[in-house]
């Protein structure tokens, strides 16, 4: 059976964005990129809701960006590759292939996409998480921990729920980054 993965850039606070709902609070960073390419390398599917899957189609729809480094067309190699799953109630058509638009998160659905996929899953946008955590479809955890502090907005994990966690992995980046893995025991 396949894992879902939840990967979230946070600051250290637990925020994904600040106050005002800017999430482009983490800047570039070769090292943390490159991580993130080949943590995604494996995956099959990526669910997503619809704020993340637009800030994510342009990996598909502006060449350009594939095109200014290395590091950047083999991401975009990496997330053209696998398929989407997108849940919104006013998306109505998708700009990339190997996309479908779902109304919401149905966990028996995703239950069945997890036991029948050849590769691991992975969910994003803080929202659509919390929802998966609520009905205990989250495998594990992949969190990319920024040294900063924002002081509120939107949190990265879901408030209400709890979770027991095993920590698999930690790795610290030359920027100050850490990565923390954890399993989902609970």
């Amino acid at each position: 059976m396949a894992k879902l993965i939840y990967v979230i850039n946070m600051s250290l606070d637990g925020y994904i964005e600040d106050a005002t709902g800017a999430f482009n609070l983490y800047p570039h960073d070769d090292e943390v990129f490159a991580t993130y390419t080949e943590l995604t390398n494996p995956v099959g599917t990526f669910l997503y809701g619809r704020r993340l899957y637009e800030t994510m189609a342009p990996w598909e729809t502006e060449p350009a960006l594939a095109a200014q480094s290395d590091l950047t067309a083999a991401f975009a190699t990496v997330w053209q590759a696998a398929d989407k799953v997108v849940y919104s109630t006013t998306l109505t058509a998708s700009s990339t292939t190997r996309t479908r638009i779902e109304p919401r998160l149905d966990p028996a659905s995703v239950r069945e996409m997890k036991r029948t996929a050849t590769a691991d899953l992975t969910i994003g946008g803080a929202n659509l998480a919390g929802q998966a955590f609520d009905a205990g479809l989250i495998d594990e955890c992949q969190l990319f921990v920024w040294p900063s502090i924002i002081g509120g907005g939107k949190p990265a994990l879901p408030t209400g729920t709890r979770r027991d966690l095993e920590l698999l992995q930690e790795r610290r980046f030359g920027n100050g980054v850490a990565l923390l893995r954890y399993r989902v025991l609970t």
